[in-house]
C-alpha cells in the first residue's frame, strides 16, 4: 500500500518483555519511537518478573500510543495498519500488546499484523540503512536469544542456522554482573567497566568453538560458570576482584565467539554482508570487533543505532510496514500470543485469508469506531 508520501503508515506495539514500545513508521522512515520501560521495577529482583512486566504494560499502553501519535504528527485514523509482537516472549506481557492492538485495529477498521519479535529485530535496520539485501544474514543477540538467521525474505522466509543451546549472550551478561554485584541489567554496566579493563587479562573459555562443535550454535553457560568460579576463588583467597579486567575478559570471550561464527556463516553461505541486532548489539566492543572482522573478510556490516537494537515499537512497525507494502495477508481477529513462536514464522496470517489482499479484514469495522 505504498503511497506518494513514502509508503504505508503503520503503528507497531512491542510488549514481549519489560519495555512497552510503540513505534510509527512510514515505509522505511521512522516517525516516532516511544518507549516506557519498567526495568527499574525489576532491578531489585535481579531480573524480569513476568507479572510486574504485564501490569506495567497495561498501565503504559494508552499513554505510550498517544505519545507516539503526537510525536509522529499523525492521527490514529491516518494509519494503514497495526502491527504487534505476537511472540516469542513472556506470555502475559505479549497478551497485553496483542489485546491492545486488536482493540485499536478493530475500532479503526485497519488490518492487524501479528509479527515475530526476532524478525522485527532484523527488519528495524531498514529504518537506518535502507532496504534489506536479499538474502540477509543476521546475528541476533539479546537477553533471551542468540541466533544466526538467513532471511531470503523477511516477511515470509527466515531460516535458523544456529542458536544458543543454553544461556543467551544477554543472559550471561546479567548473571556475571550479578556475581560482580554490578546490578541489573548487566549488559550496559559490564560494557562500561570493560572500557577500563584488559580483555587479555584472563583467558576465559570460548564455548562450542572446537572442530567437532556445531558451527553456528552458541553456548555461554560454561563461560558464565568459569567467570563465577574465578571470582569465588579470588574472594576465598582474600584478594580483591579486578572488576574492570573481569568485565573486559568476559566480554571479549562473548563477542569473540559471536563475531567469529557470524563471519563464518557469511562466508559459508556466500553472503557479503552481516546485520547485527538485539539488545547486546548495543555493546561497544561487539560493534568494534564485528567491524574489524567484517572488513578483513570483505563483508559489509549493518548495525542499527543502539536505541533501535533494544526492544522497541519501531522494529515492529518496520516489519508491519513491510507486510503491508508486500500485500501479505493480515492476521485474524482470534490472533493469540505465542510465547514460543518460531522464527520461521515472521508473521501470523489469517489461515482463511486469500490472495486478494486484506480488504476482507475490514468487514466487521467499516464504521471506523475510533476517530
Amino acid at each position: 500500500m505504498a503511497d506518494s508520501r513514502g509508503g504505508p503508515l503503520v503503528l507497531g506495539i512491542e510488549t514481549s518483555c519489560d519495555e512497552t514500545g510503540v513505534g510509527i513508521v512510514r515505509g522505511h522512515t521512522l516517525l516516532a519511537d516511544a518507549v516506557a520501560s519498567s526495568v527499574d521495577e525489576h532491578a531489585r529482583f535481579g531480573g524480569v518478573v513476568p507479572e510486574v512486566a504485564s501490569r506495567a504494560h497495561l498501565e503504559a499502553m494508552v499513554p505510550t500510543i498517544q505519545r507516539a501519535l503526537k510525536d509522529a504528527g499523525v492521527t490514529a485514523s491516518d494509519l494503514d495498519g497495526i502491527a504487534v509482537t505476537a511472540g516469542p516472549g513472556l506470555a502475559g506481557a505479549l497478551l497485553v500488546g496483542v489485546s491492545a492492538a486488536k482493540a485499536y485495529a478493530y475500532a479503526l477498521g485497519k488490518p492487524l499484523y501479528g509479527v515475530n519479535h526476532l524478525a522485527s529485530h532484523i527488519c528495524v535496520d531498514q529504518l537506518e540503512h535502507g532496504p534489506l539485501p536479499e538474502p540477509t544474514m543476521a546475528l541476533l543477540v539479546s537477553g533471551g536469544h542468540s541466533s544466526l538467521l538467513l532471511a531470503p525474505d523477511i516477511t515470509s522466509d527466515v531460516r535458523p542456522l544456529g542458536a544458543t543451546i543454553d544461556d543467551a549472550a544477554g543472559e550471561a551478561f546479567d548473571k556475571v554482573a550479578r556475581v560482580l554485584n554490578l546490578g541489573f541489567p548487566g549488559g550496559p554496566v559490564i560494557d562500561r567497566w570493560a572500557r577500563e579493563g584488559d580483555p587479555e587479562a584472563i583467558r576465559f573459555p570460548r564455548g562450542l568453538t572446537g572442530p567437532r562443535d556445531a558451527a553456528y550454535d552458541f553456548s555461554f553457560s560454561g563461560l558464565k560458570t568459569s567467570v563465577a568460579r574465578w571470582i569465588e576463588a579470588k574472594r576465598a583467597a582474600g584478594e580483591e576482584v579486578p572488576v574492570a579486567d573481569v568485565s573486559a575478559s568476559f566480554q571479549e570471550a562473548v563477542v569473540d565467539v559471536l563475531t567469529r561464527k557470524a563471519v563464518r556463516a557469511c562466508k559459508d553461505n556466500g553472503v557479503d554482508h552481516l546485520m547485527i541486532g538485539g539488545g547486546v548489539a548495543a555493546n561497544s566492543r561487539l560493534r568494534a570487533l564485528a567491524q574489524r572482522r567484517c572488513e578483513d573478510a570483505g563483508i559489509r556490516l549493518r548495525v542499527p543505532r543502539p536505541k533501535l537494537c533494544t526492544d522497541n515499537g519501531a522494529m515492529v512497525a518496520a516489519l508491519g510496514a513491510e507486510m503491508v507494502a508486500r500485500n501479505r495477508p493480515a492476521s485474524a481477529w482470534d490472533l493469540s500470543a505465542d510465547s514460543s513462536l518460531p522464527v520461521t514464522e515472521p508473521h501470523v496470517p489469517d489461515p482463511h485469508a486469500h490472495d486478494h489482499g486484506h480488504d476482507h479484514f475490514h468487514e466487521l469495522s467499516k464504521d471506523n469506531l475510533y476517530p
